[in-house]
């Protein structure tokens, strides 16, 4: 049996760059429908992929990228406070995987479980997918996500929406391999292609741009309104960290919650997103695609990670390509959110029902119901100087409730958070 982990180099050069073709259709959506640099992203993905391996000892080959968990946060906060304050809250969210990870290192791993059952991350997963779903719709039939202003004609954008989804829907149910790993991409290309036939895609920015340039870092600004807007956001995402380093393990045969520890790949994933928020990227998580490509591959090498960063790094300083990146028109991206967030929302379902949360129990129901309505509905408590709203105030609720409500220590006795999440 070959042994990866003595892989010539040219081999492992090889399988970074299959990585990061894995990771980049998700990679690349995520700042362009908040309206942040794709090369920033892609600079910040490297370098987040490469702290996360520098505070892990290089023992756990994952690949860190743009999280969809910030998408709702980030374009509200967006417009209130601007974009350089968003990046502060990003680095000030990075600090709760800190300290997640060092109450890991004094509780033990069961900690996490204990404040964060089940029955409080599923349906502030659930909230995180169906608030997002009007952007998705909107943008699928040629509008802005806000539904402010048609930028496509409503026929047109169908016949290039309904192509992109129908595309990634059929790469991720009838894919082999590979192929079955990067549906987003597949779709992208699909839908640029009928946006072409079409005459939606603008190339003049393409040739405009340098081939080679420096990304558009933006430096963060300390706003307490901000940070504490996006510092709630950071739970849910901490949980899906959990859940993709325990399906890494998995895969690898290896326990990744031991060694390196919980606590290090958290401190991680925090330096990552925190170092993200200071260069003007978004925040970075695990990449459950590039699991299912160490799973695929059987390339459980740490090293192979590094070039995929090194990879990510280099094309951020490519400039015509980050222009063709924002010139894929809005209506492609709809289409394939349309799948994508609610493909979010079932994840949090699924963490309700695989961990058997009663909603019959009178506490249970109260959770999720809150939680649910104020993360979908709107709920905003607070005045003009500040206010919770959105995603952050229902994380927090969930929170509070579960602390709050009698009958909480019969929800500490779950097993861990499901790999799937």
């Amino acid at each position: 049996m070959r042994d990866e982990f003595n892989d010539p180099l040219w081999r492992q050069v090889i399988s970074g760059a299959q990585m990061l073709f894995v990771a980049f259709g998700a990679l690349v959506l995520m700042p362009l429908i908040t309206g942040m640099d794709p090369n920033v992203a892609l600079f910040t993905a490297g370098i987040g992929t490469l702290l996360f391996q520098l505070a892990t000892g290089r023992q756990v080959p994952v690949f860190l990228a743009s999280s969809f968990a910030f998408i709702a946060p980030i374009i509200a906060a967006k417009g209130e406070f601007g974009l350089p304050a968003v990046l502060g809250g990003v680095v000030a969210a990075g600090f709760v995987y800190t300290f997640l990870g060092l109450a890991v290192r004094l509780k033990g791993p069961g900690f996490v479980d204990r404040l964060l059952p089940p029955v409080v991350i599923g349906p502030v997963i659930i909230a995180i997918g169906l608030a997002l779903s009007p952007v998705a719709v909107n943008m699928a039939m040629g509008k802005t996500g806000d539904a402010s202003a048609q930028l496509v004609p409503y026929q047109t954008a169908m016949f290039i929406s309904m192509p992109a989804l129908v595309t990634t829907l059929l790469v991720a149910v009838l894919g082999r391999g590979l192929l079955r790993l990067v549906p987003i991409l597949a779709g992208i290309i699909v839908g640029c292609v009928m946006a072409a036939f079409f005459g939606e895609i603008n190339t003049a920015g393409i040739a405009a741009a340098p081939w080679l340039a420096i990304p558009a870092f933006v430096a963060p600004e300390l706003h307490w309104g901000a940070i504490l807007y996006m510092v709630p956001v950071a739970l849910a995402p901490a949980i899906e960290h959990i859940g993709g380093v325990i399906a890494v393990g998995t895969v690898t045969g290896k326990d990744f919650v031991r060694k390196p520890g919980l606590h290090r790949t958290l401190l991680g994933d925090g330096l990552a997103t925190s170092a993200a928020g200071l260069f003007g990227g978004p925040p970075n998580t695990t990449y459950a695609e590039v699991t299912g490509a160490v799973m695929l591959t059987k390339s459980f090498n740490p090293k192979i990670m590094t070039w995929a960063a090194v990879f990510a790094i280099g094309l951020a300083f490519i400039g015509k390509f980050g222009a063709a990146l924002q010139s894929i028109p809005v209506p492609v991206m709809g289409g394939i959110l349309c799948l994508l967030f609610g493909s979010i929302a079932v994840v949090g379902l699924n963490t309700l029902i695989r961990h058997q949360v009663d909603l019959a129990e009178a506490r249970n129901l109260i959770i999720v119901s809150v939680t649910l309505v104020f993360g979908i509905g709107g709920m905003v408590i607070g005045g003009q100087e500040f206010a919770l709203s959105g995603i952050s105030l229902c994380a927090i609720s969930a929170l509070g409730l579960n602390l709050l409500l009698p009958g909480g220590s019969a929800w500490h006795k779950h097993p861990p958070l499901d790999p799937e999440i």
